[in-house]
């Protein structure tokens, strides 16, 4: 075993590493829990046989694919026990990542969601075949399975996340004149302002991890959820502003209480209205939301 890796290791694992990070956070939901999974996949690369290696990039996918998938056995165990509703950990994202659509869809707060309803090894599948699109047989020999089960895997997947993502991608341009209309109607509280941004079968969901207040439960319906944003945001004590970012490359809002961190709401519109309200308020997700987290497909 080698305990120091070489400059041309170090770059070549520099070189995938916003592609390494992507992937396990597709897989997980988690930024931390992604980057503790890159510390292990850089240990394993420092100690793999660099002879036998013929495609670095392969190699490095598939380590991080193992590593995910079983850091994701065991924290889709502890999710059953999370106080209310679980939210994927929020990353600020460079303005690049709203223009590619593909990449959007794929870390959007909504299709992430859907991701969770998986099983570990469908996540698995899902994320390498339709998001970064790995061959099958590279796909089985990082989730050990074979390629013919593989195959049936991803289709059986693929139908469960068609059936229930949304139906459309609203453009950049669109998602961000939405949400200037909701951040407008949220500062003043104008119940009527937010019933015309809002789609009738909007849902919220929030999650305060047990920490901070929040629903236990979705809440749908635009007429519940502007009389939630009309009285709850009053009852917080203190100051509260509110600034456009991008989160998970779709729109969002950073809410501030006294010039503090208290939130971020991410939203998915369709046909010019919110469809889905995704606020975090966990402390201990918010950590990358000041910084942009560099994502990548390739």
């Amino acid at each position: 075993m080698r305990g120091d890796a070489t400059e041309p290791e170090t770059e070549a694992f520099l070189a995938h590493r916003n592609l390494l990070f992507t992937v396990a956070y597709e897989m997980l939901g988690s930024a931390a829990d992604a980057e503790d999974v890159l510390q292990e996949t850089w240990l394993q690369w420092v100690k793999a046989d660099r002879g036998q290696v013929r495609d670095q990039r392969a190699f490095l996918v598939r380590i991080t694919t193992r590593q995910a998938l079983n850091r994701l056995r065991t924290i889709k165990r502890n999710r059953e026990t999370y106080v209310g509703s679980w939210l994927p950990e929020p990353l600020l994202t460079v303005p690049d990542v709203a223009e590619d659509v593909e990449l959007a869809e794929s870390v959007s707060m909504a299709l992430m969601l859907v991701l969770e309803t998986l099983s570990p090894t469908e996540r698995a599948v899902f994320v390498l075949r339709e998001v970064f699109d790995v061959d099958y047989d590279e796909i089985a020999a990082a989730v050990g399975k074979s390629s013919a089960a593989v195959r049936q895997i991803a289709h059986r997947a693929r139908r469960h996340v068609d059936a229930r993502r949304p139906r459309q991608t609203a453009s950049s341009n669109e998602g961000r004149a939405v949400l200037e209309s909701f951040q407008r109607a949220v500062e003043t509280g104008d119940p009527q302002a937010l019933l015309k941004v809002l789609a009738p079968q909007v849902v919220l969901i929030s999650d305060g991890g047990g920490i901070k207040h929040a629903a236990l439960r979705p809440v749908t319906g635009a007429e519940r959820v502007a009389r939630m944003f009309a009285g709850g945001m009053g009852k917080l004590d203190g100051t509260i502003t509110t600034e456009p970012t991008v989160v998970n490359g779709n729109p969002a809002l950073l809410v501030r209480l006294d010039g503090k961190i208290d939130g971020v709401m991410a939203i998915g519109v369709e046909d010019g209205r919110i469809t889905g309200l995704y606020y975090v308020r966990n402390p201990e997700k918010l950590s990358h939301v000041t910084s942009a987290t560099p994502l990548t497909l390739h």
